[in-house]
This record gives C-alpha cells, structure tokens and sequence, in this order.
C-alpha cells in the first residue's frame, strides 16, 4: 500500500506540472501580474510614506506621491521610520538595513524591527540559524529518519544605533511572535511562549522584558488567543486584542488594556458587534482600531472609556497585508493604507484618514467580471453576511452556475478585497461566486466568532446553506448547477458538506481534513483545536468524532477534486488521501492533486496557476 501511494505522489505531481496551456493563459498572465503590497508605514511626522512591494522591493515618497524613490529590488519588508522620521529601518536580504546599509551580519530569520522610542536601539525579532522560513504555512521539513521535535526559538534582538552591539534579551527557551517597546525605551511587551513556535502561540502570555537586565516576565495569562501588544503612550497600560483565533496572523477579537504592571485585564469593546484586527494608540486617550464591520472595513476613534467614533468606513483597507488597518502618523490623522476592492487592484494611497488619495497606479487589469453585492440573510438566531460576485454583463433572462467559496480559518472572513486568484477566473469564467461569513467567521463580534465552538460543520453549515436559498430568491442562477469548494477550513467544510446533502453538483477540497480523530496525530499545530473542541481528542474523542466527514462518506455522491501541499503541516496530505481513498471505494467520481515541495499555502507560481485551471475544469466539467 505505501509503495502505492507514493507513485501515485510522484504521478499527480508530474500530471499537474505537465498540463497542456489553456486559453485562459492570457487572462491568468494578466491576474498573476497584479502587483501586490507586503505593508506600508506613514513617517512619524506625517510628511512621508514607505511601502513594501511583493517582490519588488521597497519604495519611498512624500506623503502625496511625490520624489518616489525604490530602495530595494527584492522580496523586502518590516519597515520602521525612527521616532524623528528621518531614517528608514528595514529587512533585507535577511539583513537589517538603514537608509542603505547594512547594520546586521546574523545567520537566520530576521523580522519586524522596531525604533526604540529613544532612537537609541533598534528591537527584532529573530530565529538564529533557523533551517526554513517561519510560520506553519511554509513547507514543513520532511518527516524522515530519527523523527525528534527541532525548536527554533525566535528571540528578540536589540542592537544599539551607536555602537551597531547586538544582544539577544529574552530567554533561549521562549518563541516571541510579536513586541512592541515601552515609551521610556526600558522594557518591551511581548506575547510568548515556550517550545515549538509554530504550535504553541495558541498559549502564549503576554511577557514584559526587562531590556537592561534580558530578563523575561509573565504578567497575563489569557482566557483565549492574543496578538498584537502595544504599550500607551504614557506607559501606564498595555493594551491587546483577544479572541479565539484559528490562524496566527489571522487577528480578530475585542481590544483589552493590562495595568504595565499586572493585573486585571478591561475589555475596552464588551458586545461589540464587529470584530478588532488591528489598532493603534493616537495618545494616552485614544486608539484608532481597524475592524471588520459585517464583511466591510471600518476605521475607530475609541477612547478608555468605551466612546467611539467611526472615521471611515468602506471597502478593504489595510497596512500590513492582512486583517484591516492603517498606518497613522503622530497627529493622529495623516495616513497611509493599502486599499482595494473587488473591482480595484490593491494600491498605496495616502492621507488624512477617509480622504487618501492614490499614489501609485501600478496595477491596471481589464476586470473581466461584474459587481459584488453584500448579501445579508438570517440563520437561527444569527444575521449573517456574505458577499455574491457576478459574472460580467450578467443577462436576467438567463440562469447562471454558481460556486460557493468557503473561506479559511474559520476565524477569518471575506471581505470587499480584490479576489482570490480562484474565485477571479471563476467569475471570468462566467459562474456566480457566492462568498459567505457564517458562524466561526470575523465580523459579527466574539460571540458570533464562537459560536461554532463544539459544533463544527453543523450550525455553520445550516448558515451557509440559508445564504444559498437567500441568493436564489434575488438572482438569476439555476438552483441545480451550484458547486462548492474552500481551502484549509474551507476543505474541510467542502468535505463535510457533500457528506450532509446532494445539492452540490460538483465539489473541490483544497488542504481539507477528512478526520479530526487521526488528523489530532498528524498535523503540526494541535493547539489550536482545543479551544474548538474544549479538550484533547485523547480525552473527548467523541467531540471530534461527531464532525469527522469520514465518519459519514457512505452518504457522498457528489463529483469531489481533492488539492493539496506534500508538506502541509496545518492540514497533512494524508487527510487528502483518507477522503480521495474512500470516495474510491464507494465509486464516486474524484481525483487527488498533491502538489510537490508545497506546504499549506501553495508558493510557486506554477502551481497556483494549476489550482486555478483545475478548479474551474472541475466545474466547467460538472456544472454546465
């Protein structure tokens, strides 16, 4: 059976590599040309601006677009301006570089420099020696030999402006994810862990460090997951978000504040019901908080003391390349953001808040689909939101096909962003894209966020079959060609739904989990599972058990194309396969795709352009 299953490996992956070009190549030149934005950082001052290009480089201006000047040519980010705007910190080449020059010589993975308030110090994070990229969407190493748990820690890093003297300041057994310095430039907050990185930022704490003295103290434990600490600006109180979170880097929740010092946390945004993905302090009594309003973006003024004021509120807007935010200056008004919709390729634009202007055109694509309607519907006692892309020149006389999109996570969302790689070619291609928020999703507040907790596949399946029935009713798609497929979580749900029913007339599971019971042993960050299921699968099999599409693939009769990375370390290849083997078994029809060298998040462009091509074949096959 092993040898089996390793030539069936070593064949898709010549299969997908050696498809025959199409006639759509021309359009997927043209998507694939969208230039995208790592981050972007408005000066301190407010008078200029630095953004991170994918791929090419970094690039500097003034504020309204003028004196533009590239500063780099490769895949470079983590920007930072000094306090007094006039230097311009960032990574390169896996090198800290100011202004041009190189100020580091270290060996491994170097990110997220931060100008200590002072101007003194510059802090970063970093994985001496590190054997890959960090993160558990990267490739994971291949699991052969002598099989041992390799930790690399990531540690913070301080190196002193004057004398370029490098020192490590917190503990060689603790993976720090994120910091930000203190206002007297003395301490740092943290959010740590001890062990593997990739697993254990799910029971991380936040840490106060002692930068004189590398010394590293716990001063909050938290309920759920936290991210993104910032220390106000008059060093009384460290505030966070908090909330359950399926995905590091995926950041939702409400916003908390923490005495420096320790002690009883306050919940700044109880009953919120929207979703913090980002904020920063503007000063000592106000925070301007990026947040996830029902699928569209919105920009907050919040004052301690719950006050809040909506400065703007629209399409995606971020600054960092995931979640919603801004990149604001020191008057608390002029800023910078990376902005997009799903008609508009993301670019740079710059401004007071709400009233940016465009400076830079570097994307421009003939859009070859139509407008996106937020769609809003009820499930249970929840309103949920999702969004329907249209065809181009959509004709009401006709009956289009249309495909369901689940995103990942599930802590996540779809937003009026420009459009996955897949559902573009898919609205190319003249189907229905259908992208809903159920319960689990970013958007409706925490207690939406849980309430999937214990009850995946059930009540977020009943939300996202009500959205289905509430699209029919106002548009032109046929109810019997209706596809459906999703990624990671979106996999899963892919799965799981073509074991519930049989109004799905064709099926794609990308990096899926077919059973949570052997997938608990196999994927490379368990931690995140327990605050879903409320206990190790070891101690409630059951839980896990009653969500498991394998338990229930006796029901499938939908057409299914399974997608997956090799070395996917969040949802292993052999999910895949368990899914693909049964399906096989039972005669329905089915393909399994493993893509070579890839992990969970597909890399190479080649191979995003064979999931691209394979999904829409798989409908264009089963849907018209």
């Amino acid at each position: 059976m092993r040898r089996r299953l390793a030539l069936l490996l070593l064949l898709v992956c010549v299969t997908a590599h050696g498809q025959q070009p199409r006639g759509d190549d021309a359009f997927l030149d043209a998507l694939f040309r969208v230039r995208a934005f790592h981050e972007v950082v408005v000066s301190p001052d407010g008078t200029r601006v630095a953004w991170a290009e994918r791929d090419r480089g970094i690039w500097t201006a003034n504020i309204d677009g003028t004196h533009r000047r590239q500063i780099t040519t490769g895949d470079d980010e983590g920007l930072a301006w000094s306090p007094d705007s006039r230097r311009l910190a960032y990574v390169a080449k896996h090198q800290l570089y100011v202004d041009g020059q190189r100020w580091t010589n270290v060996k491994g993975n170097l990110a997220e420099p931060r100008w200590s308030p002072d101007g003194r110090a510059i802090a970063f994070l970093l994985i001496e020696n590190a054997k890959r990229a960090a993160g558990p969407l990267v490739a994971m190493s291949r699991a052969v030999g002598v099989i041992e748990e390799h930790i690399d820690e990531q540690r913070i890093a301080v190196l002193d402006r004057a004398t370029k003297k490098l020192r490590l300041v917190t503990p060689d057994d603790m993976y720090v994810y994120h910091f930000d310095w203190s206002p007297d430039s003395k301490q740092i907050a943290a959010i740590a862990a001890p062990g593997s990185g990739d697993n254990h930022w799910w029971i991380a704490q936040l840490q106060v460090v002692d930068v004189s003295a590398a010394t590293m103290k716990a001063i909050y434990k938290p309920e759920l997951q936290i991210a993104n600490p910032r220390w106000s600006p008059d060093g009384s109180r460290i505030a966070f978000i908090e909330g359950i979170m399926s995905d590091e880097g995926s950041t939702g929740g409400d916003l908390f504040v923490i005495p420096a010092a320790g002690g009883e946390r306050h919940d700044l945004t109880p009953d919120l019901k929207a979703t913090v993905t980002s904020f920063e302090w503007s000063s000592p009594h106000s925070l301007i908080l990026g947040e996830n309003i029902g699928g569209d973006a919105a920009l907050v003024r919040l004052t301690p003391d719950g006050a809040a004021q909506i400065l703007w509120h629209g399409a995606s807007t971020n600054s960092a390349g995931r979640g919603i935010g801004v990149s604001v200056a020191r008057d608390g008004r002029t800023s910078a953001v990376i902005h997009s919709g799903f008609r508009h390729p993301p670019e740079i634009w710059s401004g007071p808040i709400g009233e940016w202007k465009q400076i830079t055109h570097v994307n421009s694509l003939d859009l070859p689909w139509g407008e996106a309607k937020n769609i809003r519907w009820k499930s249970d006692d929840f309103d949920v939101q999702g969004w329907l892309l249209a065809p181009a020149n959509v004709d009401p006389s006709r009956k289009y096909p249309m495909v369901v999109a689940i995103h990942g996570g599930p802590a996540a969302a779809y937003t009026a962003s420009f459009p996955r790689d897949q559902n573009a070619l898919l609205a190319a291609h003249g189907f229905f894209v259908f992208m809903p928020n159920p319960r689990g999703s970013f958007g409706q507040g925490e207690a939406f966020t849980r309430a999937n907790v214990k009850d995946f596949g059930y009540g977020d399946l009943r939300d996202i079959m009500a959205g289905v029935d509430a699209v029919l009713k106002d548009n032109p798609i046929d109810p019997n060609r209706i596809g459906i497929w999703g990624w990671s979580y979106g996999g899963f749900m892919t799965m799981w739904t073509v074991t519930r029913t049989n109004r799905f007339r064709a099926a794609v599971a990308g990096a899926g989990i077919a059973n949570w019971q052997s997938y608990y042993g196999e994927n490379d960050i368990d931690e995140w599972m327990i605050p879903y299921f409320g206990a190790s699968v070891y101690d409630d099999p059951a839980v896990y058990a009653k969500s498991a599409p394998i338990n229930f693939v006796r029901n499938v009769r939908t057409p299914t194309l399974l997608l997956v990375g090799e070395r996917d370390g969040e949802c292993p290849a052999p999910q895949s396969f368990e899914f693909w083997h049964a399906l096989e078994t039972f005669g329905v029809e089915t393909q399994l795709v493993v893509y070579a060298g890839e992990g969970h998040a597909i890399r190479k462009p080649k191979n995003r352009r064979d999931v691209a091509r394979r999904i829409v074949d798989w409908f264009e096959t089963h849907l018209r």
